[in-house]
């Protein structure tokens, strides 16, 4: 059974999701060839903003994409080999925390996205 947020939790999940919604391509566009688990980070985002996805996994959701965009965390993202290990663990929690709510769907989505921005970048 799902709870209700807390006042505070909507909050802070609100928050995240202005963070996400205005940062989270643009970060993806410059980090897109140089994370591993790209594939999984953009099924989330697509799971996080999906309206049937439920509200304390889209709360877990945006914490974990918040915490990929922000510019400082435990290991600079700029950091070789250690510089995403940190992103990757926070993802890697949220996704086991609400695997359920990833559908094929968000991965279709994913692929799609990922194709466009992989292409942009090329050049």
């Amino acid at each position: 059974m799902a709870q209700d947020l807390t006042p505070a939790e909507a909050d802070k999940m609100n928050r995240d999701r202005t963070t996400v919604e205005r940062d989270f391509w643009q970060k993806l566009k410059a980090t897109a060839r140089k994370i591993p688990f790209i594939d999984d980070l953009v099924s989330v985002y697509y799971c996080a903003l999906d309206p049937r996805t439920p509200l304390q996994s889209k709360a877990v959701l945006l914490g974990a994409l918040a915490y990929f965009i922000m510019p400082f965390d435990v290991f600079a993202d700029f950091m070789p080999l250690l510089g995403f290990a940190d992103d990757a663990a926070v993802l890697y929690a949220a996704i086991r925390a609400v695997a359920p709510h990833i559908k094929p769907e968000h991965r279709v989505h994913a692929k799609e996205a990922l194709d466009r921005v992989l292409q942009s970048s090329a050049g």
